[in-house]
């Protein structure tokens, strides 16, 4: 089963930042979960919000600051994150935009090239399965992951339509047969965000195939 760091190990360490990641990297984790929006100029930045209100001292929306700018609080770009993990675990990169998508792809393709990394390091994730669609169509390399957080009767027939890799639910919704019948289709099962030990106990005990945590070595 994956131990997966949610935007590091952020129970530990400010989310997606490099000392969250290399916390998780520390706490021996099988892959990191992380989200990225682009920068004023164009650059793929790691941040959850589409502000910085929450998660700096700044105000304002990502995208009207520079890459500079961004670094300048504490913002990661992707690249340094993946130069930071190196291969050692599998990211999992959350698309939170359309825009987002391309230039983290061309990234992601320079990487993999440079580092002479495998794609399969690479987990493309995003709630927008539009995004999650066109990528299927034009670039079918990338291993993609579902995310959903209600109830979705089509779910597992879009994974099939786009031919995913996994399947990211809240985990609230599952129970063992729905577990047990997402991966009769053939695909991983990997919950968010689970932080309390007896909902990890749980869904250890279905067997999913990843769970992703702020505390991964709870799991």
């Amino acid at each position: 089963m994956w131990k997966i760091g949610h935007r590091g190990a952020c129970g530990y360490a400010p989310e997606n930042s490099l000392l969250s990641f290399q916390k998780a990297i520390d706490l021996g984790v099988d892959a990191v979960e992380l989200d990225v929006h682009l920068s004023a100029d164009n650059e793929v930045m790691v941040i959850h919000d589409p502000t910085l209100d929450r998660t700096t001292p700044s105000q304002g929306f990502v995208n009207s600051k520079t890459k500079f700018e961004l670094q300048q609080l504490g913002i990661p770009t992707l690249a340094a994150v993946l130069d930071l993990i190196q291969n050692r675990c599998v990211v999992n990169i959350e698309l939170k935009t359309k825009s987002a998508a391309q230039p983290t792809l061309d990234l992601v393709a320079k990487y993999c090239e440079s580092r002479k990394a495998s794609f399969h390091q690479i987990l493309i994730s995003s709630f927008d399965w539009d995004i999650l669609r066109e990528i299927s169509h034009q670039q079918p390399e990338y291993q993609l992951g579902i995310l959903y957080e209600e109830e979705s009767l089509d779910a597992i027939a879009f994974a099939q339509t786009i031919g995913a890799f996994s399947m990211h639910p809240n985990y609230k919704l599952l129970t063992f047969e729905k577990v047990k019948k997402i991966q009769a289709f053939g695909f991983k099962v990997f919950p968010w965000t689970v932080n309390d030990p007896s909902a990890i106990t749980t869904l250890t005990s279905w067997h999913v195939d990843g769970i992703i945590s702020d505390f991964p070595d709870r799991i």
